[in-house]
């Protein structure tokens, strides 16, 4: 078994996957303050909860989109087991003919996500992944990553309204029972969830009409279960996906 780790800007996802099976995914709030001895106490305590003896970890490999905790990720998994991870980045063999005007510039979240895509589904497919950001990536049919798009995410779009309209409250995402709501929160829920399941629609039709097939959907990311139940699209949600990436990269670089 090894452990993957994607460090993204809300929250750290910590999973224990082999050939055969994904162990458990975590979430841990993602803190730029900690150390690395207090990541690594956190590690350690997701392991003793599934009852996972640290001595069957025999890697671990992380994607990151924030860099400054690279070096402290690093360090907990090195307290840890004696190892360094792996990181994803430039270099590191992918598979994955990325055609983008600057290839170096692409997430390596998104990277992952398509190289699991294209081992797990049938191509071309959209990769819809719901963080901090929402992003939703593009592989052909020959497998190619060709490109996507970057909109802010469900929590992003909601702080940013009730920070910015002083009458309007914070409030928690759930799923609204009908799209006209009868009170502001109600019609707030609406707005950021049906607006984002509308959004991903009305995108995905575009992108069907450039790539001239119908194309598989997946999702992913924390909030992607809450929002895919809304959409008129067919989209497979896989919470494991980003798991099975690194795994697959693992493999490749080994």
């Amino acid at each position: 078994m090894i452990l993957a780790i994607d460090m993204g800007n809300t929250n750290i996802v910590i999973g224990g996957i082999d050939s055969t099976q994904t162990y458990f995914v975590e979430r841990i709030t993602t803190d730029h303050v900690k150390t690395g001895l207090e990541y690594a106490v956190n590690i350690k305590n997701i392991l003793e909860i599934h009852d996972i003896d640290k001595s069957r970890v025999e890697g671990a490999i992380m994607s990151s989109v924030v860099p400054p905790l690279n070096a402290p990720i690093s360090s907990a998994i090195n307290k840890l087991f004696g190892f360094r991870p792996r990181l994803v980045g430039s270099g590191m063999k992918t598979g994955l003919n990325i055609i983008m005007d600057n290839p170096k510039t692409v997430g390596s979240d998104m990277i992952v996500d398509a190289v699991a895509v294209v081992k797990e589904y049938p191509l071309p497919a959209i990769v819809i992944d719901m963080g901090t950001a929402t992003t939703m990536s593009v592989v052909d049919q020959k497998g190619n990553y060709i490109g996507g798009v970057i909109f802010p995410g469900l929590r992003v779009s909601l702080d940013s309204l009730s920070s910015k309209a002083a009458q309007l409250p914070s409030i928690s995402l759930e799923i609204p029972k009908k799209v006209i709501g009868k009170n502001t929160i109600d019609c707030m829920r609406s707005g950021i969830m049906y607006g984002s399941a509308g959004m991903i629609d009305g995108i995905i039709d575009r992108m069907e009409a450039e790539l001239g097939k119908t194309p598989s959907v997946i999702a992913t990311g924390g909030l992607s279960r809450f929002v895919v139940p809304l959409c008129r699209h067919k989209i497979i949600y896989d919470e494991a996906l980003l798991m099975k990436g690194l795994w697959i990269l693992y493999e490749k670089n080994h």
